[in-house]
């Protein structure tokens, strides 16, 4: 009778042990879940994190590799850098939580904030900037021999103002509004940029519109056979520009650029990084450090051009508090 009852209550121990660890291994497993979803939603340091870039033969698909690399290195977070459609594309990435970091042109992510133009209706929220990295000038090119010297000598001219649904266009429209133009005082042409010098060298245009980093291979080409006029932007209307659009810079193409005798005035948008507001402070912080304080591993002819004490000018949107807080650190202000 003893032993029966020694094995009944055998019987009924282990059941129950089997029943509490079913329990517990709920209750880890649910206790894993909501460790991943705090991660996702700004623990102190994620295991992944994604840049995303460019297309493979521009500027910001290199330079995210060599981000991605440092900041691998310097926080331990494993991050990589993506292939992608560039900036419009790389702020609807964000905002769709598929990525934490990513390259844009200050005036796309000011556009994508504000819901404007190429994201009407479909603003982005989420995100804040790191930094800007390097100019990316406004050009407006023609040739000697087409008379143009000034914007205004654009009116009634057949000008290229960049591909459809481009960053051109609107920088284009800009420029021409502080002027006291409208795209109805041009013969208005959505070409790319290979387009726009072909058609300047055929002579089927007048002048155009190009937002690239100088020297730009498509007008240098045009340079090789005509001689290259790149129109200045007069100071006042510079300011008047940035006034109104704080995403732009004042800058210059250089003398010697596109065989220039003299340098030119112009503007332009930076290449910047943007972060998803759900990474924390802390992390941002780390990630802003370790990339302005180990650009010496940046191979990149860009390289040389990015600086923290230039990172905070034209920005366009607020900056994350990470970014800030070291920017504050090394007592860095937008002027």
């Amino acid at each position: 009778m003893k032993k029966k009852s020694f094995l009944l209550t055998a019987v009924l121990l282990l059941a129950l042990s089997m029943f509490l660890a079913a329990c517990g291994g709920s209750e880890e497993t649910s206790g894993e879940k909501g460790t991943g979803d705090g991660e996702k939603k700004g623990s102190d340091k994620p295991k992944f994190m994604s840049i995303v870039t460019g297309g493979t033969g521009g500027t910001y698909y290199p330079l995210g590799g060599a981000f991605a690399e440092i900041i691998s290195d310097a926080t331990g977070i494993q991050t990589n850098a993506e292939v992608s459609g560039a900036s419009a594309e790389n702020m609807n990435t964000l905002k769709d939580g598929n990525a934490e970091i990513a390259f844009s042109q200050t005036d796309i992510a000011s556009y994508a904030k504000e819901g404007k133009l190429m994201f009407e209706g479909a603003a982005v929220d989420n995100v804040s900037a790191i930094g800007t990295l390097y100019p990316e000038t406004i050009q407006i090119v023609t040739t000697a021999k087409s008379g143009i010297k000034t914007v205004e000598d654009l009116k009634g001219k057949k000008v290229s103002v960049g591909a459809p649904g481009s960053g051109t266009n609107p920088n284009a429209e800009q420029i021409l509004e502080v002027h006291g133009m409208t795209f109805d005082d041009i013969n208005k042409q959505d070409l790319s940029f290979d387009e726009s010098t072909a058609g300047i060298q055929d002579g089927t245009i007048d002048a155009a519109f190009v937002t690239a980093g100088t020297p730009t291979g498509a007008v240098e080409g045009l340079s090789a056979t005509e001689d290259i006029v790149i129109i200045p932007i007069a100071q006042d209307k510079i300011d008047a520009l940035i006034e109104k659009y704080p995403y732009y810079i004042k800058d210059e193409v250089p003398a010697g650029t596109y065989k220039l005798k003299d340098a030119v005035s112009t503007v332009a948008v930076q290449a910047m990084l943007v972060v998803s507001n759900d990474l924390s402070e802390d992390v941002v912080y780390d990630v802003t450090k370790a990339i302005f304080e180990n650009l010496d591993k940046v191979t990149h002819a860009k390289g040389k051009l990015i600086k923290a004490e230039n990172a905070v000018k034209g920005v366009g949107i607020e900056i994350h508090p990470g970014a800030q807080k070291y920017y504050d650190e090394k007592g860095i202000k937008a002027e």
